[in-house]
């Protein structure tokens, strides 16, 4: 168990269901705040996982010897490839791919038994996941630590950035602590058969007809309010391009006459220099001239 106290938290709040998360984080953070305001922050910024990250960290918890197999396949898969192992690579690929997706379905099976509906979407985030942590080492240790806040998804080429899907940095060597499924204690029923079974099956099949056209429905409105706002801001950018190309027009028209009115000014420049110069010289004749009038007029007159 990791001495950080924040990782014992996220541990026991991450294994919690889904709908649990939010109000327990709060909860444990109201209780901090009076004796650790600063471990109750770092408890409150806590990220709800999304619904395939939460179903990771559900399988992590409750089938640890499953996800160990995985990662171990994982990594004889890179060493076989550090190694360039043609023939034993092939069938570590096959092995990764089939151990994946066996895996995924019992991920499903554990969501579905919490109580929790996980469509084919959310399973194969989930499946990515999976293979994130098969391809990539870092990502492996993001899986194990079961806290998990979003999916993974991996290239085998590129180094997987898994410093936004955990809930802390020092979760990475983090390892989940494992939890059973806790089982209600029931009577002892002798089975028979349900003379209903197939009208049951025919309407659990049609319900599940019914929720799938809702999906599809809502998927669809989705879908067209995102290419109407494509649409708009497409529109409104070409709007933009033009007003923009007036600018640059009505930009380069008043740069030429800003040349035009800097010339001007140069000639005026020089006119008024000449002019101040005759101005000058004016002036001084008038003085003399006023000068010699003023010399004659004391003169006594003969």
């Amino acid at each position: 168990m990791s001495s950080d106290p924040l990782l014992q938290v996220a541990d026991e709040l991450y294994s919690l269901p889904l709908a649990e998360f939010t109000p327990a984080r709060d909860r444990h953070a109201k209780e901090l705040k009076g004796s650790d305001a600063a471990l109750a922050a770092r408890v409150k910024a806590l990220r709800k996982p999304s619904l395939a990250a939460w179903v990771v960290n559900l399988l992590v918890r409750r089938e640890a010897e499953q996800v160990e197999q995985l990662l171990a396949v994982g990594a004889a898969l890179r060493e076989a490839q550090a190694n360039l192992v043609g023939e034993e690579l092939r069938a570590l690929t096959r092995q990764r791919r089939q151990v994946t997706a066996a895996v995924t379905g019992r991920a499903r099976s554990l969501a579905a038994e919490a109580g929790q509906r996980v469509t084919d979407s959310v399973a194969d985030h989930v499946e990515a996941t999976l293979t994130a942590a098969v391809l990539d080492s870092d990502a492996a240790e993001a899986v194990r630590s079961g806290l998990l806040v979003t999916g993974l998804s991996a290239t085998g080429v590129d180094p997987v950035d898994v410093a936004a899907a955990v809930a802390a940095p020092a979760a990475l060597g983090f390892a989940a602590s494992t939890r059973e499924a806790p089982v209600a204690s029931r009577p002892q029923l002798r089975v028979v058969p349900d003379p209903d079974a197939d009208a049951k099956r025919l309407s659990a099949a049609r319900e599940r007809v019914s929720r799938e056209a809702a999906d599809l429905a809502s998927a669809r409105d989705e879908h067209d309010a995102a290419a109407r706002e494509v649409a708009e801001l497409e529109a409104r950018s070409m709007q933009l391009q033009s007003e923009i190309e007036e600018l640059r027009r009505r930009l380069a028209e008043l740069e030429a006459a800003a040349e035009q009115v800097d010339d001007d000014l140069t000639d005026a420049e020089d006119v008024r220099a000449e002019a101040e110069g005759t101005l000058a010289e004016r002036e001084r004749s008038h003085q003399t001239a006023a000068e010699s009038l003023a010399t004659l007029e004391q003169r006594p007159q003969s």
